[in-house]
């Protein structure tokens, strides 16, 4: 009960303080410097609880200020270190309680058969072609049996992609934004259509059934 009711705590806390000093944070962000990596990391991490600022306005803005290569490393490190606390807390902290949210979604059922298949394959196709919200794949990995390195490798390869058109957009923006909101558009409608194909998939066997 301890360790359910700490972790609930700490979970609300992180939301609360990143919702409260989200414009603070952000304009720490913005000056650039040793101070900014962390405070950008960090802003980041506490996006992987709950948006306080939309993920592709913090890492491409985080790309603007730091180049595409150093945005894309800041950025996906904030975001594993909010995933991985995020994967513990899930794992040892409010267990019950994620368990009973989850088995409202059918979608998450089916994953759920996917990932006891093939962990690893499972885990990256889910981080590259984000069907499901990134927090409800941690949680549900957190409550599995997956262990902890295949989820930790699997995610980081899976956000790179996104991570990195992100801060390539953002490097970009200043310079031509055109190509820059280009990018992104190709890419939000790269996802769109893989959304797309893969509910008419899930539709039309449904029908055959």
């Amino acid at each position: 009960m301890v360790k359910k009711i700490s972790s609930i705590c700490i979970f609300l806390l992180i939301i609360v303080f990143g919702y409260i000093q989200k414009d603070e944070l952000f304009l720490v962000v913005k000056q650039g410097g040793t101070l900014s990596v962390l405070i950008s990391m960090l802003l980041v991490a506490i996006c992987v609880f709950f948006p306080v600022i939309p993920y592709p306005i913090l890492a491409g803005g985080i790309g603007a200020v730091f180049g595409a290569t150093m945005g894309t490393v800041i950025s996906l490190s904030g975001a594993m270190a909010g995933t991985f606390v995020l994967f513990y807390l899930s794992r040892y902290g409010f267990r019950d309680v994620a368990q009973k949210q989850l088995e409202k979604y059918q979608k998450v059922k089916e994953y759920e058969e996917f990932l006891l298949r093939n962990s690893f394959l499972a885990i990256l196709t889910s981080r590259l072609i984000p069907i499901i919200p990134a927090p409800v794949i941690t949680i549900i990995c957190g409550l599995s049996q997956v262990h902890w390195l295949p989820f930790f490798i699997a995610s980081a390869i899976g956000k790179i992609p996104n991570t990195l058109i992100l801060s390539f957009a953002g490097a970009a923006f200043n310079s031509n934004k055109l190509f820059s909101f280009g990018l992104y558009g190709l890419y939000l409608l790269f996802i769109l259509l893989v959304n797309f194909l893969f509910v008419y998939r899930k539709s039309a066997k449904k029908s055959i059934d």
